[in-house]
């Protein structure tokens, strides 16, 4: 029986999923440390559950190291330590080396969490990505943006997805956004050249440093213009067979950055763009499971649980997933408006068009708050054998489907 703690700072549904599908494996002793109180947990999770172990800060690995030590003398020991959350990899890496367990390390968590270390590594290593600089004063950044030129993105070191990142088109709105932020030592501001292609997503499995797996999607359009224009429905495709040129390129590249970064045994989100002279370049990479409703795509693509894939390969360092059988896509359903949701429009319609495609869906309700993600207040998911045909029909649902919120 595998001992293993699974660190959740909030019991958000989302999150519930990940702990959900490591408690329902064999083999696996299970235990939950959080910032919530045990009254939080879903009975039916709660009854899968060896422990429960509640800490003030989940993201300070001293807090972690004592809370698992306690949880671990009910286990019986303590064999793994894991989160999904991205915010998480730097402090669990930090506890495991407090605990003495096995894992990624505090140095490598890094790599993946500071995007500016990131960048200099992959630089250093040959991998094409944007030029960036770690800016600790104003004139650090303008003098970047001098060699560079606009338009640039901004985005803060430790960044999750595109939150918080925005891009500036002159000198002007550089200095606009350097009299808000402030950099400092110790604050410093990510600056990037703006990278203009067709933007992608890569997701590895690697085990004892081998990748031994991997799937891309293609976002339609880029994660930064949806956030740049609320009215865009976005789209990530998922693909049946290999429909983009010169993948073998991005393979090959891809493996580089996961060896530069250091990688051991898990799952990687790794986005990168197809220049429009067909160069690629790595826009950034995660030591986690994609966002995007990617490990939904996976799951239905395949037709098993993507979720307890990704906890079997933590745990056991096993992974054997099913051919895949279907192209899948997901419609991010945004609302035109500052909210809250007043009605869903063209619905029917929709419906009447590629309802046979639907798999899963999560609609917008009336009276539902704005979102702060880029994600949006609904989405939903399609499935068929060609690739084409699920393209063609999220195009024709975020042209269908309206998300009308109060002004």
């Amino acid at each position: 029986m595998v001992r293993v703690l699974f660190v959740a700072p909030f019991l958000l549904p989302a999150t519930l999923r990940f702990v959900g599908a490591a408690a329902g494996l064999r083999g696996v002793r299970l235990g939950l440390l959080t910032q919530e109180p045990a009254d939080r947990i879903p009975p039916a999770l709660a009854h899968k559950l060896a422990g429960h172990e509640q800490v003030d800060d989940c993201f300070d690995p001293q807090e972690l190291a004592a809370g698992a030590r306690r949880l671990g003398q009910h286990l019986g020991g303590l064999d793994c330590l894991m989160g999904a959350l991205e915010q998480l990899q730097v402090p669990l890496a930090q506890a495991r080396e407090l605990l003495g367990l096995e894992g990624m390390d505090a140095a490598t968590a890094e790599n993946f969490r500071d995007k500016a270390r990131m960048k200099t590594v992959l630089r250093a290593a040959g991998i094409p990505c944007a030029r960036h600089c770690l800016a600790d004063s104003a004139h650090a950044a303008l003098a970047f943006a001098a060699e560079v030129g606009y338009p640039m993105v901004l985005k803060p070191p430790a960044g999750a997805g595109a939150k918080a990142t925005f891009r500036v088109e002159s000198k002007s709105e550089l200095e606009e956004a350097l009299a808000f932020s402030h950099p400092a030592p110790g604050r410093e501001l990510l600056l990037e050249e703006f990278v203009v292609g067709t933007e992608y997503s890569w997701e590895t499995v690697s085990i004892a440093g081998k990748p031994v797996w991997h799937s891309y999607t293609r976002y339609i359009p880029t994660p930064l213009e949806a956030l740049e224009n609320p009215w865009i429905q976005w789209c990530v495709a998922l693909p049946r067979q290999r429909m983009e040129p010169r993948l073998a390129e991005v393979e090959e590249t891809v493996t580089r950055s996961l060896a530069a970064l250091g990688m051991g045994t898990g799952l990687t989100h790794l986005e990168w763009f197809r220049r429009k002279d067909g160069s690629i370049a790595v826009s950034e990479v995660a030591a986690r499971p994609p966002g995007a409703q990617i490990t939904t795509l996976l799951s239905q693509a395949h037709e098993f649980d993507m979720l307890a894939a990704w906890a079997r390969l933590m745990i056991f360092g096993e992974w054997d997933p099913p051919p895949r059988r279907w192209a899948t896509g997901a419609a991010f359903l945004r609302g035109q408006g500052s909210g809250p949701v007043r009605a869903v429009l063209g619905l029917k319609q929709a419906q009447e068009e590629i309802g046979e495609l639907v798999v899963e869906v999560k609609l917008p309700k009336p009276g539902q708050p704005k979102s702060s993600s880029y994600e949006g207040e609904g989405y939903v998911v399609l499935r068929h054998a060609e690739t084409d045909v699920v393209v063609q029909a999220l195009m024709r649902l975020v042209q269908r489907v309206r998300v009308i919120m109060e002004s």
